[in-house]
């Protein structure tokens, strides 16, 4: 075949696997279509090949996997964070006690990230932002968003007061909404009892674990961050992520939490504690307005810890500016360029790993193609 192919694995299976790119995925499907319905006359056994691999995965007992190879070969899409070292993509728990200020805490969060204004020290990336206020009515909402923020608005933030429960049509309110706003970056729902499914089982922890899990599943598949607010028990625990209402299912499931308390009620002051898969545990010391009702940190128990600058995607980002926005060429036409001293091959599997870090932090865009000859290279600085 003279026409070049993106490197992707094959189909998307179930699990975290789940956040390569869909149009990986599609690219994937139409090269091996390629293949089929336009064999290299020269290699016959190309097609015998791919025929033998069809046949491999029609199997039922067939499994996918991906070879640690592979895994370097392939670019999986990226997605920045929704508030740099606080919020990502994923699904996340937002815990505290009845009435301890956690609608506000969303109401601020969603303010924020809908405008792209800074929250705290922490840097917002703008997006859409749906709240399922589910415990409100909008003649509330209107003045807590008003005695908080004013009434400069933004359309960028939408709220509901009524939606669908989960499994009875909230997957598919959910869809439509995101279509209908692909730059959707967080979406609450505010709270989780009010969107699960009535059931004699409710409180296991398979159920838990389910309901948490097909959340998940929603969030990946749509690269946007799922934030469901819960409450926590009366009684104290070792752990103090015990707290939170119902089994271990939920948390287990996560990809985090966030767990807002008080000492006594009347305290303006509270300790938001965080956990996550993609962040570091932290401990935020935060002192809500009285007159405004919005959260003020004062402070946070420990720094964040920054990752230092690669040097490598820093030579890119010289390359890719001014007058040269784009650049296209081969691995082996790249290290010479860069001057480093690295074999091309391990240049291009540098850059898949650090793909997603190349476009957040440098606004860079790049995509390779494998070729009979070898990678070749595309590099564009994105419009901001």
């Amino acid at each position: 075949m003279n026409e070049a192919k993106e490197k992707t694995a094959l189909c998307t299976s179930v699990g975290a696997d789940e956040r390569q790119s869909v149009q990986n995925t599609i690219s994937s499907i139409s090269a091996l279509d390629t293949e089929i319905n336009h064999p290299d006359e020269n290699s016959p056994e190309n097609f015998e090949d791919i025929l033998r691999q069809m046949q491999r995965m029609s199997d039922p007992a067939y499994l996918h996997t991906v070879s640690m190879n592979e895994l370097y070969e392939t670019v999986y899409q990226s997605r920045p964070p929704v508030i740099d070292g606080l919020l990502y993509s994923g699904t996340y728990l937002f815990a505290g006690a009845p009435k301890v200020g956690k609608s506000f805490f969303m109401a601020q969060l969603a303010y924020h990230i809908s405008t792209g204004q800074p929250l705290w020290n922490y840097e917002v990336h703008q997006g859409t932002v749906l709240y399922l206020a589910l415990e409100d009515d909008y003649q509330r909402l209107q003045e807590r968003m008003s005695r908080m923020f004013g009434v400069e608005g933004t359309d960028n933030l939408h709220f509901a007061v009524y939606a669908k429960q989960l499994g009875a049509g909230l997957d598919e309110q959910l869809e439509r909404f995101i279509r209908e706003h692909p730059d959707t970056r967080l979406i609450i729902i505010d709270t989780l009892q009010k969107i699960r499914e009535v059931s004699t089982d409710a409180y296991s922890y398979a159920n838990d674990y389910d309901i948490v899990g097909r959340m998940k599943q929603f969030a990946d598949k749509n690269g946007v961050c799922l934030l469901l607010v819960h409450h926590t028990r009366k009684q104290q625990a070792g752990d103090k992520f015990e707290m939170i209402s119902g089994t271990t299912g939920l948390l287990g499931c996560a990809d985090g939490a966030f767990l807002l308390q008080k000492e006594k009620r009347t305290d303006l002051n509270a300790a938001l504690e965080i956990v996550g898969r993609d962040q570091p545990d932290q401990k935020l010391h935060l002192t809500r307005d009285a007159e405004k009702l919005t959260w003020q940190l004062n402070h946070a128990e420990t720094e964040l810890w920054k990752k230092p600058p690669d040097p490598l995607l820093s030579k890119l980002a010289a390359v890719i500016a001014g007058d040269t926005p784009v650049w296209n060429g081969s691995a082996t036409e790249l290290v010479a360029l860069l001057g480093e001293d690295i074999q091309p091959n391990i240049l291009t599997r540098r850059l898949n790993v650090k793909a997603g870090e190349l476009l957040n932090e440098y606004s860079i865009e790049y995509t390779v193609k494998r070729t009979r000859s070898g990678s070749f290279i595309s590099l564009a600085r994105k419009a901001v």
